[in-house]
C-alpha cells in the first residue's frame, strides 16, 4: 500500500531501475571524464550548475548532437543575464538532429479521437520532409523567414515544422480553435510567408472546418504568399475556399524524396516564435534558438524522463502549447511519438488509456486538470487497462495537487514514476521536473532541472527554503530566449524577466523548496491567467469586452477554484445598463469566437468601481488578492483604494 501521509515516498525506483537509467550512464560518464564523484542527484545537480561548461560540453557529446562544428568555446559572458552565449562558434541544424533514423519503424502514430488512426515510419517522415523542404525552398523560403501553422497535432504538422527548420526558417504555430483575432494578434506580428493548415479537425465527436476561418484572417495577413492544406476531416480537401491554396499533395508534386539539404546555422539562430501574454497589449513573441532548444529538450527527455531509442512517448497537447514543441524533440532521442488531437474525453474518458495499451506507451504526458477530471469521473484505469509499458507519467499546465498524486498511485498504476513538471513557454522547457533515480513525494515536483541554478527568493531577494517565494534562476542556461520579436533594444525582454532582480531570471512562479529538495508550485505570482493549465493574458479578453457599448470598463483575474484556475470577469456597466443573462451570453460568445474557449470567463460579475494606480492602471493583482482573502500590499499606490472593498466576499464567487 502506498503511503499518502507524506511520511514515506509514494514511489521509489529499485536499484536495478536506477542502474539502467540514462541519467546514471551520464553521471558515470562525467565521473570518468573529470575524475569527480557524484554519488546522488544532489551532487549531479550541483556539478551541473557550478561546472556549467563541463556539464553542457559533455552532454553535447553524450547526446550525439549533429553539427558542422561544436567549436572550442562552450560559454562566453557567463556573468551576463541576458547576454551569456552558449557554444558561440557552433553550427548546426535542428531538423537534422530530429531525423536521425530512416528505417521502417514507427516515427509517428496519430489518433484523432476515434475518427482517424494512422502511422508514419521514419523513412516516410524523412521523405515527406525532403519534399516539403524542396517545395518551401522553391517558394523562396530561407533562413529567418517565418512559416506558420494553424494546425492540429498531426504528423504532417511535424513534417512541416521540420521542413521549415531544415532551411533555417522559423516555425510558429497556434491551434485551430483560436478565433480570428487571436490568430492575428500572433501571426500579425511575426508576418509568416507560408501558412500550413488542415481542412479541419475533430473535437468532442464534432467535425469543425478550418478553411472558412483561414479565409477570414488571411484578409488581414498580407505577408502570407502560400497556403498549404493538410487533409484530416476529408481525404481530398476542397481548397477552393481559400484563394491560391494548395493541398499538401499538390504543393509537393514534382519533387522527389531524397537527401535533405540542411542549412547549418549558429547555435542561437531562431527556431521558434512562441506567444505568451502579459496583462497589456498583444501577446509577446518569444524567440527561441535552435541550439538551446535542442540541447535542453534532449537533456529533459534523456535524463529527466529517461527517454531511450525505441520508447513510445505521448503528450496530450495542442500546437498552441509549448508541450508540443517539447514533445517533438523526442525524435532526436529516436523515440516514437504518439500524437493525439481532439478531446481527451471523446468518445469517453478511457481513450488515452486505450491509446497507451494499443501503442505500448512508455511516457504518458498529460495535465493536472485531466488527472483531476478522470478522478472525478470515477475511472479506475488500474482495473480496466494493462498499462504495463508505461514507465513515467508526467503532468504539467498547473500544479498537481496532493490528492491527484494519491489517485494516480491508487487508481492508475502503482509502479510508475509520477513526474509533475513546470517551466513554460518562456524557456520552452522546464525549471523543475522528474528524476528517474529518486523518490516521488506526495504533492512535490521531484527535482530541479540539471543545469538550472534555480532558487527561491523572498521579497528582499534573499534565498529561502521551506517558505513560499519567487522562483528565480541565478545563472544562465542555454534555452533562454534569444530575443523578443520586434524588440530591437531588448527592453521588453529585460523587462519581462530581469527587472525584479538584477542579472537574475525571475520567472513569475510562486514556489517553495522542500526538505526533500523537491518543489511545490503555488501558481503564478503575476496577473497572467492559467485556466486549464494554458497560460493566457488578460489583454486578449479586454479587447473583446471593450467592444460592448453597455460595458464601461472591465477587470479580469484568475480565481483559484477546484484545483485549477477559472477566469472571472468584472464589468462596470454604462449608466442605465444591466448585466443581463443575454448580455453575459453575448460576451462569452464573442470571447470564445475571437480568442479561444479557454479565455471564456466562468463568472461575469457587475461591479461599481475598479481600483487603479495613481497613474491610471487597473490593478488586477490587488483584486485577485482581495478575492482570495489576502492582504493587499502598497494600497498607498492606489488612487481609489476604497474600491477594493467591493471585491470582498462576493457570493457568486463562492459557488460553482
Amino acid at each position: 500500500m502506498n503511503d499518502i501521509s507524506g511520511a514515506k515516498p509514494l514511489w521509489q525506483p529499485s536499484a536495478e531501475q536506477v542502474a539502467g537509467t540514462t541519467m546514471t550512464a551520464f553521471t558515470r560518464e562525467l565521473e570518468s571524464r573529470y575524475g569527480v564523484t557524484l554519488p546522488d542527484f544532489a551532487a549531479l545537480h550541483a556539478f551541473s550548475v557550478n561546472e556549467a561548461e563541463k556539464f553542457w560540453d559533455s552532454f553535447w557529446d553524450f547526446a550525439g548532437i549533429i553539427a558542422e562544428t561544436k567549436g572550442e568555446r562552450v560559454l562566453i559572458d557567463a556573468d551576463k543575464m541576458p547576454g551569456a552565449q552558449f557554444f558561440p562558434d557552433a553550427k548546426l541544424n535542428f531538423a537534422e538532429n530530429l531525423l536521425r533514423r530512416r528505417d521502417d519503424g514507427d516515427a509517428l502514430v496519430f489518433w484523432s479521437e476515434d475518427k482517424v488512426k494512422r502511422r508514419m515510419s521514419w523513412g516516410e517522415l524523412h521523405a515527406l520532409v525532403s519534399k516539403l523542404s524542396q517545395a518551401l525552398k522553391a517558394c523562396g523560403v530561407g533562413p529567418g523567414d517565418r512559416v506558420a501553422g494553424f494546425v492540429p497535432n498531426m504528423p504532417e504538422t511535424i513534417a512541416a515544422m521540420l521542413a521549415a527548420t531544415s532551411l533555417g526558417a522559423i516555425w510558429t504555430s497556434c491551434s485551430p480553435d483560436f478565433g480570428v483575432r487571436g490568430v492575428l494578434d500572433r501571426f500579425g506580428q511575426t508576418e509568416p510567408k507560408v501558412l500550413f493548415t488542415a481542412d479541419g479537425y475533430f473535437y468532442n465527436g464534432k467535425t469543425i472546418e478550418s478553411l472558412p476561418r483561414v479565409r477570414e484572417f488571411l484578409t488581414d495577413l498580407p505577408s502570407v504568399e502560400k497556403v498549404v492544406v493538410m487533409p484530416l476531416i476529408s481525404d481530398e480537401p476542397d481548397c477552393s475556399a481559400v484563394a491560391g491554396a494548395q493541398s499538401i499533395a499538390e504543393f509537393t508534386a514534382g519533387f522527389d524524396a531524397g537527401e535533405i539539404d540542411y542549412v547549418r546555422l549558429p547555435f542561437n539562430h531562431p527556431l521558434y516564435v512562441m506567444y505568451s501574454s502579459g496583462t497589456t497589449g498583444v501577446p509577446k513573441c518569444i524567440v527561441h534558438g535552435a541550439g538551446g532548444t535542442l540541447i535542453n529538450q534532449m537533456k529533459e527527455h534523456m535524463l529527466h524522463t529517461d527517454t531511450k531509442p525505441g520508447d513510445r512517448a505521448f503528450y496530450f497537447t495542442t500546437c498552441g502549447w509549448m508541450m508540443w514543441n517539447w514533445l517533438v524533440a523526442g525524435l532526436a532521442c529516436e523515440a516514437t511519438l504518439l500524437l493525439f488531437d481532439g478531446s481527451p474525453f471523446a468518445p469517453d474518458g478511457n481513450i488515452l488509456f486505450d491509446y497507451a495499451d494499443a501503442e505500448k506507451m512508455t511516457l504518458f504526458g498529460t495535465s493536472a486538470k485531466w488527472i483531476d477530471a478522470i478522478n472525478k469521473g470515477g475511472l479506475v484505469p488500474k482495473e480496466s487497462h494493462d498499462l504495463s509499458t508505461v514507465k513515467v507519467m508526467t503532468s504539467t499546465g498547473s500544479p498537481l495537487v496532493p490528492e491527484s498524486f494519491d489517485f494516480v498511485y491508487e487508481k492508475v498504476k502503482t509502479d510508475m514514476q509520477l513526474a509533475s513538471i513546470s517551466g513554460g513557454t518562456d524557456i520552452v522547457g522546464c525549471f523543475m521536473l522528474g528524476n528517474p533515480n529518486g523518490p516521488v513525494w506526495r504533492g512535490e515536483i521531484q527535482a530541479l532541472g540539471l543545469g538550472m541554478d534555480v532558487q527561491v527568493y523572498d521579497d528582499d531577494g534573499k534565498p529561502i527554503r521551506g517558505e513560499k517565494g519567487e522562483l528565480v534562476c541565478c545563472k544562465p542556461f542555454p534555452n533562454m530566449p534569444v530575443m523578443f520579436w520586434n524588440d530591437d533594444d531588448g527592453s521588453r525582454y529585460r523587462g519581462a524577466y530581469f527587472e525584479k532582480y538584477d542579472n537574475i531570471w525571475c520567472h513569475g512562479d510562486f514556489v517553495e523548496l522542500t526538505d526533500h529538495d523537491g518543489i511545490i508550485v503555488y501558481g503564478r505570482s503575476d496577473a497572467t491567467l492559467n485556466p486549464g493549465g494554458v497560460r493566457i493574458g488578460t489583454a486578449e479578453i479586454y479587447r473583446q469586452v471593450e467592444t460592448f457599448p453597455q460595458v464601461l470598463e472591465a477587470i479580469v483575474i484568475g480565481q483559484d477554484w477546484d484545483n485549477d484556475t477559472r477566469v472571472v470577469l468584472f464589468v462596470r456597466m454604462a449608466e442605465g445598463e444591466e448585466l443581463t443573462e443575454a448580455l453575459q451570453k453575448e460576451i462569452r460568445t464573442r470571447i470564445r469566437t475571437n480568442c479561444t474557449p479557454r479565455h471564456v470567463p466562468a463568472k461575469i460579475v457587475a461591479i461599481d468601481d475598479i481600483p487603479r494606480t495613481k497613474s491610471g492602471k487597473i490593478t488586477e493583482l490587488a483584486v485577485r488578492d482581495v478575492v482570495h482573502g489576502r492582504a493587499v500590499k502598497n494600497q498607498e499606490a492606489l488612487a481609489n483604494p476604497e474600491a477594493l472593498k467591493l471585491y470582498e466576499n462576493i457570493p457568486t464567487l463562492q459557488e460553482d
